[in-house]
């Protein structure tokens, strides 16, 4: 079965994959989409992707900003491995995943010779060092064609291959192999790379030209590779002497001549491993022909070399960016650790102090102590809950249970949960409901969160001002046939740098009183429905959330993807 998948590399959900198969998928905005783009440039049915006799083909569906791809417009267009998909502004990768199961365990398809292994006959009649200069004195001389045009031309497709974004090193170092066999006329090549943290080599990815019979492990000369490896030196090998290439007796007669250039894989600062390509010329060529001169010249191991050269820096890059991003998330998980206790910190010294009024209170026998206390320790037990459903909402991927629902009524759920709240901080708590709203699919239980995130905010943002008024509004906007939900409080309003910060994660407003997820979780679950907040604040006077999402009739179908 035709296999790929879709990468996003640029976006909101950017590292999401989605895979691809027989079904034909639409992508876009809407809930109702296989596969979910939450983009606000993309249309809410952008596009539709189907496979087609072995081929995937991407449709625009008329979308308002169009769909690119490789940054061209198309109305169809028949997807390539590589191929750069982006809509709105986010950016997809298309990669043909259906023939990776062939190539397997690179291991298992290469022959490791150890040193001084009989079966090792490998002789070096050419060396070069990293640059080009000429090291044999008694090799002949360098090819005119060195530095053609197509050299050129084959550098370049695989300086644009290793810099293009890719799933996975190993692809990418795969897809450069395949068209550096091509490039030096190679039967077989092999990418082996040193482990950093044992310095072993091991083999990376391999390839073979469809001449090559399937099942035949590829040899590797050690102490060719080790040779490389000390010298840093690219080197072109027989498996035999040259005045004992014709010998009829010889065994090597019989099979016919194996020769092999290894080149090192030199990276800024260290030896990121070697490509290794080989070629057998069939004895009957070497009757046909009666030449004793090598498959492979001069020119290919210079070019070679420089193949080299641009893989080591994209392994080395790759390296780096691994590192940086564990790095980073070390450090994220570091910030969040430490801020999470420090929330949690406050919340448990409102618990002990709770818990202090109702022992005195139990001591003297005091009730009212007693409910003093209990109300403390309880208002903390719901700070814990929210601050742990916030955190569980935020950190894993979440997909919406729609149902038939009734906005008003999931509104006025949460103005009934936030009345005692609002009237212990003396805020008159208003609810002016759209008249007539339809039944509509949403999730009912994301929405609550989503608004009840919003409303506490509020409320916490006018508490001791005067006349303090948080007012919820709903609506359908016939226009943009969106729901919507505002939330509008009277207090001081937000700056101007901070309301460019507030949907970030454990940004807030309130210093100890809130934790910064609040927002972050009520845009997640806006944004799984397809939506958006918007806020708009003006100091002095007030902010204004409004929670906006499109309209769905009809429970969506759920979509295919895995997260990287």
């Amino acid at each position: 079965m035709k296999k790929a998948s879709l990468l996003v590399v640029q976006g909101v959900e950017q590292g999401t994959r989605f895979e691809l198969g027989d079904r034909p998928l639409t992508l876009g905005r809407d809930a109702r989409s296989e596969i979910r783009i939450l983009d606000s440039e993309v249309s809410r049915m952008h596009a539709t992707i189907q496979c087609v006799k072995d081929d995937f083909v991407l449709t625009d569906r008329n979308s308002s900003n169009g769909t690119f791809v490789n940054g061209h417009v198309i109305r169809s267009h028949v997807l390539s491995d590589g191929d750069q998909i982006q809509l709105g502004g986010t950016l997809l990768l298309f990669t043909d995943t259906s023939d990776e199961g062939w190539k397997g365990n690179a291991a298992d398809r290469v022959q490791l010779l150890r040193r001084h292994d009989p079966a090792d006959r490998s002789s070096i009649v050419t060396h070069l060092g990293q640059g080009l200069g000429r090291v044999e004195p008694n090799a002949q001389a360098p090819d005119s064609t060195a530095d053609s045009p197509n050299s050129l031309a084959v550098l370049y497709r695989i300086a644009e291959e290793v810099a293009r974004p890719s799933s996975s090193l190993e692809q990418s170092l795969q897809r450069t192999l395949d068209l550096t066999v091509a490039a030096v006329l190679a039967d077989r090549g092999c990418v082996l790379l040193t482990d950093p943290q044992t310095g072993e080599i091991r083999p990376s990815v391999t390839s073979q030209r469809d001449t090559v019979s399937p099942g035949s492990r590829m040899p590797i000369s050690r102490t060719i590779v080790d040779y490389v490896l000390k010298s840093n030196q690219g080197v072109r090998t027989t498996d035999a002497q040259n005045d004992s290439r014709f010998d009829p007796t010889d065994s090597i007669y019989q099979s016919g001549i194996r020769e092999a250039m290894c080149v090192p894989m030199q990276g800024r600062h260290q030896l990121m491993g070697v490509i290794y390509v080989d070629i057998t010329t069939p004895i009957n060529f070497l009757q046909a022909v009666g030449d004793k001169s090598t498959g492979f010249r001069e020119d290919q191991l210079r070019l070679l070399i420089a193949i080299g050269r641009q893989v080591a820096l994209a392994v080395e890059n790759h390296r780096y960016q691994h590192a940086f991003v564990k790095a980073e998330r070390l450090a994220a998980m570091g910030q969040t650790i430490a801020t999470l206790s420090h929330h949690i910190k406050n919340i448990l010294q409102g618990v002990r102090g709770g818990s202090y009024l109702i022992d005195m209170g139990l001591n003297d026998h005091n009730e009212e102590l007693v409910r003093k206390g209990w109300h403390v320790v309880e208002k903390n037990q719901n700070k814990i809950y929210n601050l742990v459903m916030d955190m569980l909402t935020f950190s894993k991927e979440r997909k919406p249970a729609y149902q038939q629902a009734q906005l008003n009524e999931t509104v006025g759920d949460v103005v009934e949960l936030m009345q005692a709240r609002a009237a212990e901080c003396t805020v008159d708590l208003k609810f002016l409901p759209a008249d007539n709203l339809p039944l509509s699919t949403f999730d009912p239980e994301g929405i609550h969160r989503a608004i009840l995130n919003v409303v506490t905010n509020a409320i916490d943002a006018v508490d001791g001002t005067d006349h303090a008024t948080v007012k919820i509004e709903t609506g359908l906007d016939p226009v943009s046939d969106m729901f919507w939900v505002a939330v509008t409080d009277n207090g001081p309003g937000i700056v101007e740098d901070q309301l460019q910060r507030i949907f970030n994660v454990f940004e807030s407003t309130k210093g100890a009183r809130g934790t910064g997820l609040g927002l972050a979780v009520s845009q997640k679950i806006i944004r799984e429905h397809g939506g958006e907040i918007s806020v708009e604040s003006r100091l002095g006077e007030g902010s204004r959330f409004t929670l906006a999402w499109p309209r769905l009739d009809e429970e969506p179908r759920s979509s295919s993807r895995t997260v990287n």
